[in-house]
């Protein structure tokens, strides 16, 4: 995808919560996730709700990236200190390529509003056969941090001077 493009690229994106609590029925953070991006104009690809179980994560994550029905995935959930948060081990070694920026610079954003609590973010994002996937705490909060803050901008491929989409593999 060529910088001059300025159309709008709906993309396929699969959101994923990691809780050992939460239902659909109290599924905050990945109901705002789905509401956020369908009223971007992309497309749910599939909604996934696991036990924080890092096998478990990188089986489905890794099924995601594989195959070409899904160009973003986002995680929500594992990403902090207790023995039961995974994700980020789940997840990194799937990726080909980190993007350090991206929890540098969600940190750098939530330490506007929650202050030095937020080194204890691990969110994270990388690219992995061409599919971007991404990270974010649990809170919904942090979910609207993430899409309003960055993903929002990084996965519309009008936004320049660069953005993600031109690294995906558009079915």
């Amino acid at each position: 995808m060529s910088h001059a493009e300025t159309a709008f690229v709906p993309l396929n994106i699969a959101v994923l919560t990691v809780s050992d609590t939460r239902n659909e029925d109290t599924d905050s953070s990945g109901r705002y996730l789905v509401e956020a991006l369908t009223g971007a104009g992309h497309r749910l690809a599939e909604k996934v709700i696991l036990k924080d179980d890092k096998y478990d994560i990188r089986a489905l994550v890794s099924r995601w990236i594989a195959g070409k029905e899904v160009q973003v995935v986002i995680i929500t959930g594992g990403t902090g200190f207790t023995g039961r948060d995974t994700t980020p081990e789940a997840v990194a070694p799937l990726l080909d390529t980190h993007i350090d920026g991206f929890g540098e610079l969600f940190r750098h954003i939530t330490y506007q509003e929650l202050g030095t609590s937020t080194v204890q973010s691990r969110a994270l994002g990388g690219l992995a056969n061409h599919t971007a996937v991404f990270c974010l705490p649990g809170s919904t909060g942090a979910c609207r941090t993430g899409w309003n803050g960055i993903l929002a901008e990084q996965l519309d491929a009008r936004h320049k001077p660069c953005n993600f989409v031109q690294h995906l593999v558009i079915a």
